[in-house]
């Protein structure tokens, strides 16, 4: 018999406001256990809750993002369960009436077969929750016991629920993706999965081809990672289909997934909205949004990503690989363009389409190989998008060759930048440190210029220069000479190499080729 999986994600994004939910305690994360829980977030006598207007907006800004619908009057709900790390015995939600309701997502799936292009799905959403987190339960160290760390109580969440459209683990990751690139494009989130600012539940199920009727599903709780998400899906659809052709039945659970074992295993049977006795607060009066609020979020907020993907690509002629990979977080694209915004101003001489090919070639190539290894966000690049933008400019000008920009300038200032970055006292590396931002564009292409300078990394342009070593070479290579004349193509490049050899590899190539061309016989 076929299978067909269905799944559905219930995503938790942290909001990205400095307080909670209902207290103006701070969300900041690492903070000593239980230092940043106030009377409202212990539930202490008498205490009533506030709303985060911050936590609002930013919910109707996903709202917006989505296209989903803004309910202009919205109700806090009672969710009632008791559990050791939630102080109230019971978490303030939203039920009935959500902030936002609808919506899509598209995403891109694999084609049929594998040689198939990549197509767009749109992902329906049902729902998109405010409410607030449980405190954490911490079970090392404790000899037995249980501790309990409130900081997390009343962090602000927003709940986004999506349909059950998803067919595969690979469409939920690609789902899953999508989304953290939106939350943190229109700074709702910051979509930090290891500090537990973006956590999925996977809804699984499967049925046979062609039923309508939907499967028994199990939710797999917490995944706070990419591979992990995948691998729990992958298992629990595996463990259903056998489960079912050895004649049993698949039991509605909440499941959670152990990597270090690679498989899910039951937690607790799964609650349905009846078991948790879902009420209106009567602490909090129902939330209203009004148009005029709604216009304002929307004005605030950004180009969106599918915008600025197309612009890249009509204004400054990149392929539709390079204005995604660009794309894929504003400040990703914030750097781009403050690097090619730079070389339009400093080289307006210069072809602006071949100045942003340029920038897109470095960042996607040195810049983010370098992020990468090192571990650091491009909002703090050691090498700025100012600083790369001199380097592209002193390679397009044939003051330095491509090669010794990839392989000698650019990781020198890296490497000294990174090391001020992280240690103020730290030496200079190569003998060169350059100041952290914010730096001067004078004073940049000063310091790069210099650096050239010091690294004796100058490119040879001078073509009286660069003839006389092309002649040097065509006299000692008499055999290569008569190769190429007979027709060896490989005896040219073999003389290119020897005129880089001579000049250390600072000969502008261009010019040797040319050079070369017209003074062999032809």
């Amino acid at each position: 018999m076929k299978w067909e999986v269905v799944i559905g994600l219930e995503t938790h994004a942290q909001l990205s406001t400095v307080s909670k939910i209902f207290s103006g305690a701070s969300t900041a994360f690492g903070a000593a256990p239980n230092t940043q829980a106030c009377a409202v977030d212990l539930a202490l006598p008498g205490v009533l809750p506030v709303p985060n207007k911050g936590a609002v907006e930013r919910a109707i800004r996903f709202g917006l993002a989505v296209g989903g619908t803004i309910n202009r009057r919205s109700v806090f709900a009672r969710k009632n369960y008791f559990y050791p790390d939630l102080p109230k015995g019971y978490q303030i939600s939203q039920y009935e009436i959500p902030v936002v309701q609808g919506g899509t997502l598209t995403i891109e799936v694999a084609g049929v077969r594998p040689d198939d292009q990549a197509v767009d799905k749109v992902v329906r959403l049902t729902r998109a929750h405010l409410e607030e987190d449980a405190g954490k339960s911490l079970h090392e160290d404790y000899r037995g016991m249980t501790g309990i760390d409130l900081n997390r109580a009343g962090t602000p969440l927003l709940e986004i629920v999506s349909e059950p459209d998803l067919r595969s683990a690979e469409e939920a990751i690609a789902y899953a993706k999508q989304l953290h690139e939106l939350v943190q494009w229109h700074g709702i989130c910051d979509g930090n999965m290891q500090e537990g600012s973006f956590r999925c539940d996977a809804n699984v199920s499967v049925r046979p081809v062609g039923q309508k009727e939907l499967g028994t599903r199990c939710e797999i709780k917490n995944l706070n990672s990419f591979r992990f998400m995948e691998k729990a899906i992958e298992y629990e659809v595996r463990r259903q289909v056998a489960l079912i052709e050895d004649g049993g039945r698949v039991v509605q659970e909440t499941r959670l997934y152990d990597p270090d074992k690679d498989e899910t295993r039951s937690m607790r049977s799964k609650e349905d909205a009846m078991d948790y006795r879902y009420f209106p607060d009567p602490d909090l009066p129902p939330l209203v949004i009004d148009e005029a609020w709604i216009e304002r979020v929307r004005a605030a907020m950004p180009e969106t990503q599918e915008a600025k993907k197309a612009r890249f690509m009509s204004q400054y002629a990149l392929s539709a690989y390079d204005a995604r990979l660009l794309s894929t977080s504003r400040a990703t694209a914030d750097y781009f363009e403050s690097c090619v915004n730079t070389l339009r101003i400093q080289s307006p001489e210069l072809d602006l389409s071949r100045l942003a090919k340029a920038s897109a070639n470095s960042i996607l190539g040195m810049v983010i190989t370098a992020l990468k290894r090192d571990e650091v966000d491009i909002s703090s690049s050691p090498v700025s998008a100012e600083e790369l933008a001199w380097i592209i400019i002193n390679t397009e000008r044939g003051a330095i060759s491509l090669k010794t920009a990839k392989e000698e300038l650019f990781p020198r200032m890296w490497a000294a930048n990174l090391a001020a970055m992280r240690d103020e006292r730290a030496k200079p590396v190569h003998g060169f440190v350059v100041a952290t931002l914010p730096r001067m564009t004078a004073s940049i292409s000063a310091t790069v210029t210099k650096l050239i300078s010091a690294m004796g990394a100058e490119q040879i342009s001078d073509t009286g220069v660069i003839e006389k070593i092309v002649d040097e070479v065509l006299a000692a290579n008499v055999q290569q000479v008569a190769d190429f004349k007979a027709g060896k193509e490989k005896a040219f490049n073999s003389l290119v190499g020897q005129v880089m050899k001579a000049t250390k590899g600072k000969a502008n190539p261009a010019q040797v080729n040319e050079l070369l061309r017209k003074k062999l016989p032809g």
